[in-house]
């Protein structure tokens, strides 16, 4: 699957975003592109990123649609018409309906920081805290339309250490996102990843 054309949708500072944008240009992605931000928050930062790597963005303010199936399907026609073939969710914090789940089924991965099935939803690291683990960490997986709760490609785990807090243990789980999906992405593009029901195999070579 050289040259796998992709998306990533994001809200908010776009650090995975730029990891894999900086993955592509110095072409570690096995020949995937990033084409496209998709974003519902025009002022957030990751725009910014966006411009200064020369990639182009979609804008968009939910309140302006009637439904999320009403943006969903411009979006849809949007990656269409550049011919997108992998979408990442990369922090982004809307919940997607079948419009766009159904058609990227197998093509389509998010990034949440914690070890799924565990602290599902919004505020992973802080639930993983409360609950007083041990080792947390990163996991990348197919989007089925559940929270959270698609087939796990990969995963990489993080200490907890005595004393954490979110301000200490989250600077590590982005670091673990920051090098766990680019290499599931480049996995992808090279064809090393197959899904057989709720399993996902990563080859090696």
């Amino acid at each position: 699957m050289a040259g796998l054309r992709m998306a990533v949708f994001a809200s908010g500072q776009g650090t995975n975003f730029q990891a894999l944008a900086d993955a592509a240009k110095q072409a570690r992605l096995d020949g995937a592109s990033l084409e496209l931000l998709v974003c519902d928050k025009p002022e957030a930062p990751v725009v910014e990123r966006a411009r200064k790597s020369g990639i182009d963005t979609m804008l968009f303010r939910p309140k302006e649609y009637s439904s999320r199936e009403a943006y969903e399907m411009e979006i849809l026609a949007e990656l269409a018409r550049r011919g997108i073939e992998l979408i990442v969710l990369a922090g982004y914090m809307r919940i997607l309906t079948p419009v766009l789940v159904e058609p990227y089924y197998g093509r389509m991965i998010n990034v949440h920081p914690a070890l799924l099935p565990s602290f599902p939803g919004i505020n992973g690291i802080k639930q993983a805290l409360d609950y007083g683990v041990k080792v947390t960490g990163v996991t990348v997986h197919f989007v089925d339309g559940g929270l959270d709760s698609g087939p796990i490609i990969a995963q990489r785990t993080v200490e907890v250490l005595d004393g954490d807090t979110e301000a200490t243990l989250a600077p590590r789980i982005h670091a673990a996102e920051k090098e766990l999906l680019p290499w599931v992405v480049q996995r992808i593009a090279a064809g090393k990843v197959t899904i057989n029901g709720r399993h996902v195999t990563v080859t090696a070579g």
